[in-house]
């Protein structure tokens, strides 16, 4: 089974939520990470709050640690962002916000932001709901490519979405928005809630699967390596085998680490030691 690098493990700051973003960044320092995942929240970074100029001295912060930001992930779960809201003002927000971001995402050179697909009211037509998140994304790479940035799709559990939860559903936006801009990514949760192989997704994107949230789960929960049963190994054999050499994101949302945020990524680290080169 081949190995993945150390370097590839990247730290994200949303279980940090109750600690300044500089303990999260000294942490990774700590912890000998190289890259992070920012997470685009109040009170760490959100862009509704913060000029470009505050930004920028954000990533004076990181320079000085030498992190590289790898992705820029704005909070649009539990904020009232919804790419497909059926309510103009809503859906009209949610893009001048995602543009925001794509403009934070390159004060803080990060190469890609990443998006969801919103919901749709579950007594409506899903596919009217569809239809305005595929203009959302539509204009949102639009704004992309111009900047420079690549939007990394990520399919949602369907507790979280009616939209995009699925390898193939993920596959039928892409295709039906058609921008070099917009790819596909997946996190190991909704992948494992839902059944799928991590192998489909390199089979069938392809180069335009560009990202992995790789966290363990029971199979939901978003838990620390060792918390959950997911097939560790299993995973890591198909990252060797399709030879993956992008970000592998640390992504712990259970409240149950927000007491201790270092505990959740020391044994993290702990259980992927033995693969890890």
């Amino acid at each position: 089974m081949g190995k993945i690098k150390r370097s590839q493990i990247t730290g994200m700051n949303f279980h940090y939520l109750h600690f300044p973003l500089d303990y999260f960044l000294d942490a990774m320092v700590k912890y000998e990470f190289e890259k992070i995942e920012l997470w685009g929240a109040a009170p760490h970074l959100y862009v509704e709050d913060l000029s470009l100029a505050e930004i920028h001295s954000i990533k004076k912060g990181i320079d000085q640690r030498e992190l590289e930001v790898v992705c820029f992930t704005p909070e649009q779960c539990m904020y009232p962002i919804n790419l497909a809201a059926k309510e103009t003002e809503i859906r009209e927000r949610s893009i001048a916000y995602f543009k925001k971001s794509i403009d934070a995402a390159l004060e803080l050179e990060a190469p890609m932001v990443l998006v969801t697909a919103g919901w749709g009211y579950r007594n409506e037509d899903r596919h009217e709901a569809l239809n305005r998140t595929q203009d959302s994304l539509a204009q949102l790479s639009s704004y992309a490519e111009k900047q420079g940035i690549i939007l990394a799709l990520e399919p949602l559990q369907k507790i979280e979405s009616n939209l995009i939860t699925t390898l193939p559903e993920l596959k039928e936006m892409l295709g039906a928005v058609s921008s070099p801009h917009l790819k596909g990514m997946v996190d190991t949760i909704p992948l494992a809630v839902e059944g799928e192989e991590l192998a489909s997704y390199f089979e069938q994107l392809q180069d335009d699967f560009v990202h992995i949230h790789f966290i363990d789960g029971n199979p939901s929960g978003h838990l620390a390596w060792g918390d959950g049963s997911l097939p560790l190994e299993k995973y890591l054999k198909t990252l060797g085998d399709y030879n993956y050499n992008r970000a592998l994101t640390l992504e712990f949302t259970s409240s149950q680490y927000l007491i201790d945020p270092n505990e959740a990524v020391e044994k993290s680290l702990r259980s992927l030691a033995p693969y890890l080169v």
